[in-house]
């Protein structure tokens, strides 16, 4: 599949906080192969490329992980805000709501999938919550967001073939 600069680009932002897209696929397999044996990670990975090339996920994997860095780098004139944003402060919410119009594009199976990875802190999510030398109170919301509306395209994807027989 021939990626957009766009696509690499938030591949690359992705990578550059250690996010790598097997990290992302291994979410996906946790969440779906249960429902889809048949699911490989080759079908995986095209799916997710699917939802990475979606205008509105580009721009929230950029402004995430931006809100991030800046914190880091002290960069916040409210520097209250930035305080809540480093501390991943459980009352902020805003990271979850912007991790949201990711999965708001794929559906309600993408919605509850997001809130058991963001509960359950599965694989990469939950490295990224974990570390204390880098703030990553958007990212880890927007990979579970990715993850979830990517289980949701794979959900869709098989239900239907399903449906039709095994015919795609």
């Amino acid at each position: 599949m021939k990626m957009s600069i766009k696509v690499k680009e938030s591949i690359e932002a992705l990578e550059s906080r250690g996010v790598t897209i097997d990290d992302i696929i291994d979410i996906v397999m946790h969440l779906q192969s249960k429902y889809s044996p048949e699911l490989t990670r080759e079908k995986c990975e095209e799916m997710l490329m699917k939802v990475l090339s979606k205008t509105e996920v580009q721009l929230t994997i950029i402004t995430g992980i931006e809100y991030d860095v800046m914190a880091e780098q002290d960069l916040y004139i409210n520097k209250e805000l930035q305080q809540l944003i480093l501390d991943d402060y459980g009352l902020f919410g805003l990271d979850e709501v912007l991790a949201y119009s990711i999965c708001n594009l794929y559906g309600s199976i993408a919605l509850t999938n997001f809130g058991y990875v963001d509960k359950n802190k599965y694989g990469i999510i939950g490295k990224l919550n974990d570390d204390t030398e880098r703030c990553h109170t958007f990212l880890d919301d927007i990979v579970g967001a990715l993850a979830a509306s990517t289980a949701s395209r794979v959900a869709h994807h098989y239900g239907k073939k399903r449906r039709n027989n095994g015919e795609e």
